[in-house]
């Protein structure tokens, strides 16, 4: 069991770092009041941007997670003009994006089916990286992961210390109120939308130019899916949110090591762990109404007109 801790440790930051990516952002959006269920279509254009952006260029990831954030921020600007300026339902946006997400990623990926790219060194942190045992799994990542707890920080520090923060909370709680003191709400929610599909796309290329990194069709594999329900499953705090990526990180490479651990349990199910695991946490945390309506945003997914 000890010769695969590290492996498993490793494989766990690795994976879950999609999903903080894709996570935080729609953290963001729905703290402002705005519920995306576009979070996997952003992750496929994301992927595919990365992926031609870094084929192309020829300066890898470089090249690739830029491209991926400009184009999963694009993508969330034409859900904010439907579902913000249209005031069109939310949902059904969402959904939409995310249909259209597969189909244009799928189109587009077509031509990059037989490319490769180099995979991203790791870069160990002195000293810590020499710690027996857990040093080399948690220490030393490439800088991309590194980049996700960077982030993590960064979101979990404006909402709580800053008046950005107080200010997007309040529009997700009052939009009425904070617009009747002359703040331009529509804007806000726009801003804290384009940053969560830019997130996405993070996510997204992340996937395409790392962590694979090839390019395979709807190679998202349900993680935006995931990652929105995430923000319910940390009701809406950056801090939970993070541990519940982990989690599903943990659980998403422990499929590939069952076996060697003696564990004899059928492939198809292994597979499946990841989406059984999102559904009981959803069941368990949904049976907590109290929990739920406390932090839930107030005016999440209703659309407002000035």
């Amino acid at each position: 069991m000890l010769d695969y801790l590290p492996l498993i440790l490793a494989g766990t930051l690795a994976a879950a770092t999609p999903l903080i990516f894709a996570g935080l952002g729609e953290l963001v959006a729905e703290r402002s009041g705005v519920i995306n269920l576009g979070v996997e279509g952003m992750m496929l254009i994301g992927a595919i941007a990365g992926f031609a952006a870094a084929a192309e260029s020829g300066h890898g990831v470089a090249a690739g997670l830029p491209a991926g954030a400009l184009a999963g921020a694009a993508a969330a600007a034409v859900f904010g003009f439907f579902a913000l300026s249209l005031a069109a339902n939310q949902a059904a946006c969402g959904l939409a994006l995310t249909i259209f997400g597969i189909g244009l990623s799928a189109f587009i990926g077509q031509h990059y089916v037989s490319y490769s790219l180099p995979g991203l060194q790791a870069i160990a942190i002195p000293l810590l990286a020499d710690i027996p045992l857990l040093g080399p799994a948690l220490f030393k990542q490439d800088w991309v992961v590194y980049l996700s707890l960077a982030t993590f920080a960064l979101v979990a520090w404006t909402l709580a210390k800053t008046r950005l923060g107080l200010l997007l909370k309040a529009v997700g709680e009052a939009p009425d109120a904070a617009h009747a003191i002359g703040y331009p709400v529509i804007a806000i929610r726009y801003g804290a939308v384009v940053f969560g599909g830019a997130m996405a796309g993070i996510a997204g290329a992340y996937l395409s130019t790392v962590y694979t990194p090839l390019w395979v069709q709807n190679m998202s594999a349900g993680r935006g899916w995931i990652a929105v329900a995430l923000v319910v499953f940390a009701t809406w705090k950056p801090t939970r949110l993070m541990l519940g990526a982990y989690l599903f990180g943990f659980v998403t490479i422990l499929q590939f090591h069952a076996q060697g651990l003696g564990i004899e349990v059928p492939v198809q199910l292994l597979a499946a762990l990841p989406y059984l695991a999102t559904i009981i946490v959803l069941v368990v945390i949904s049976r907590d109404r109290k929990l739920l309506q406390l932090n839930l945003p107030a005016s999440l997914g209703k659309p407002f007109l000035p």
